[in-house]
């Protein structure tokens, strides 16, 4: 997952407003989002190359997210980031003792960022960091570097989520996560992978013939419990492969 931005409203009617796009090789398979049969009460896509998953919700009420951080030439964790969000989701511990177990394990993934909570609250935990943070009611973005990193995509994702706010439609939320526009290259940040793939990556959505964004993601939680997560799934060169709409 390369890119989310939400609003975490917990005393508004719909608490949590989320948009994302996952960005990944066409060629890692991958399922689409669905309810998981060895584990029935978690909903979310699964990389079938190491089981976990990017993005998910639980029946219990439990949301789970990661974006990788971006840190070319640095050795691979000897853990897949995707159990991290697949080990909240299935499992019953509070969210702050299961940050805390994380954050002391660390070092066994590559760098990370991970948005875990329930319907009263939200924690954030950058791999970088010794502490999680609790989040207060606000709009937040992250990409692959920190929380609310201002690289030009997500403060354009940011103004379009926060426009939407007061009528939260997924359609105009897919909408914003299809926006395929590169960043002026005065604009670019400089992290290490060359001035053509930063160009190729500084855009909301991304389309090549191998690398792109494989699902934008929509979820929309209500006070009252419910839920809306919408996934979209791509193939190379950001051709449209399908559409799963759950309300849960």
């Amino acid at each position: 997952m390369c890119l989310i931005v939400f609003a975490w409203r917990p005393s508004q009617a719909q608490p949590l407003i989320l948009a994302a796009n996952r960005d990944e090789f066409y060629a890692r398979p991958t399922l689409p989002l669905a309810q998981w049969e060895d584990a029935p009460e978690v909903y979310a896509g699964r990389d079938l190359e190491a089981g976990g998953t990017w993005l998910g919700i639980n029946a219990n009420g439990r949301f789970a997210a990661l974006t990788n951080i971006r840190e070319p030439g640095k050795p691979p964790g000897r853990r897949s980031r995707g159990e991290l969000v697949a080990r909240f989701l299935t499992s019953d511990v509070s969210v702050e003792a299961y940050l805390q177990d994380v954050a002391g394990r660390s070092a066994e993934y590559s760098g990370f960022n991970l948005i875990v909570g329930d319907h009263e609250q939200l924690h954030f935990l950058h791999s970088g960091d010794p502490e999680p943070s609790r989040l207060a009611p606000g709009l937040y973005g992250v990409s692959n570097a920190g929380l609310d990193t201002p690289w030009p995509k997500l403060v354009k994702a940011k103004a379009a989520l926060s426009a939407q706010l007061q009528d939260p439609r997924p359609e105009r939320l897919f909408d914003l996560l299809a926006d395929g526009t590169p960043a002026p290259e005065a604009e670019l940040p400089s992290t290490g992978v060359g001035i053509a793939t930063e160009k190729l990556l500084s855009s909301v959505f991304i389309a090549s013939p191998n690398y792109g964004t494989r699902a934008s993601t929509v979820l929309v939680a209500n006070a009252d419990g419910s839920r809306r997560l919408v996934e979209r799934s791509f193939g190379p060169c950001g051709g449209r492969l399908g559409e799963v709409d759950l309300e849960i």
